[in-house]
């Protein structure tokens, strides 16, 4: 935390200020507003995604800026496909092209708005890939880690795709998407599945990995098996959790939704976070990742949406039951900094 507080959060808000800075500049209203709206709501995906380069301070003058620029293209596409006019499957698949493109550098960049009316953004996504792709180059083993965070950015543009068109359309498409990858996840359900697809943090993991430069192809299934689906999955079930009377009221697809009561919800985001902390022990810094997922609990389930929520309330106490002191001083820390800092 000393890391975090002395290095990490200053060096990403000064990185999102210099985005910031970028967007006002888009001479299109509506991309502009949604730029600028991505990066005042959602800067702690930022932050939270920037902890893994507490671990290799060397290489966070390369770490933070790719993590900044990766999970703001991230947070302005989910803002465009959510806010947007167009429900065209073709529009959202383009736009996500960009996120694909930021982890090839191999590939030619295209133009990611050619499906919509809001077209210049005065080269404000463009600038955010090169950003990934310049650090990409500075990654040593990337080489070697590169082909599963392509599956992990294309399965996570593949969710982007499916909960953002037509409502009556969703479902099936999520359905019909979880058929191809059933198979190789029998101990979960498609909810499940589709909830860890939206993670970043094996992708942020792996290109903390990717600054060895002996890292091996095997370290990096290894690592790809120990996150998803249980580690992301956990990650987005517990912002789902405390996100359902909002996406309820609004009307949106919410993945907690699908369980058939509290004590199914208690009983399955509980087995994720035990399956969680079963498959990184075996990492190497194995107690990093222990404590990336006590501190998403922590952060989730202090959150101000859960005293608001009387069943998530009750989830969020049988949750935090007989918690391990590293999880208590990260609920601890979490208020603080929700009331110190924001």
């Amino acid at each position: 935390m000393y890391r975090v507080y002395k290095f990490i959060l200053p060096e990403v808000r000064s990185a999102l200020a210099k985005w910031r800075a970028r967007a006002e500049l888009i001479p299109n209203e509506e991309l502009r507003k949604q730029a600028l709206a991505s990066i005042a709501t959602k800067q702690f995906h930022c932050e939270g995604g920037a902890v893994y380069a507490s671990v290799r301070l060397d290489k966070r003058d390369v770490l933070i800026p790719l993590i900044v620029a990766f999970q703001t293209i991230s947070d302005y596409l989910d803002n465009l496909c959510d806010r947007s006019t167009s429900l065209d499957a073709d529009d959202f698949r383009l736009l996500h092209q960009s996120m694909l493109d930021a982890v090839q550098p191999e590939l030619p960049m295209r133009d990611y708005y050619a499906l919509r009316e809001d077209k210049d953004d005065g080269d404000y996504l463009r600038a955010l890939v090169q950003t990934c792709r310049d650090c990409i180059q500075q990654l040593p083993g990337y080489a070697s880690a590169q082909s599963e965070i392509v599956n992990l950015v294309s399965l996570y543009s593949d969710l982007q795709v499916h909960k953002h068109i037509r409502k009556e359309r969703r479902e099936p498409a999520l359905l019909a998407w979880w058929e191809q990858h059933a198979a190789d996840f029998p101990d979960i359900g498609w909810n499940e599945f589709a909830a860890a697809t939206g993670s970043t943090l094996g992708v942020f993991q792996l290109f903390l990995s990717a600054c060895d430069e002996r890292l091996t192809v095997a370290e990096t299934l290894a690592i790809k098996h120990a996150y998803f689906p249980y580690v992301c999955g956990l990650h987005i079930l517990l912002d789902y959790l405390i996100d359902q009377e909002e996406d309820r009221a609004g009307g949106d697809l919410n993945f907690c939704n699908y369980y058939d009561g509290e004590a199914t919800v208690i009983q399955r985001i509980g087995r994720f976070a035990d399956e969680a902390i079963a498959r990184v022990s075996s990492l190497p810094n194995g107690r990093f990742h222990r404590m990336i997922i006590e501190g998403l609990l922590a952060l989730y389930l202090s959150d101000p949406k859960v005293s608001e929520q009387g069943e998530v309330r009750n989830v969020s106490k049988r949750l935090m039951k007989n918690s391990p002191l590293m999880r208590l001083f990260f609920w601890l820390n979490s208020r603080w900094i929700r009331k110190h800092m924001y």
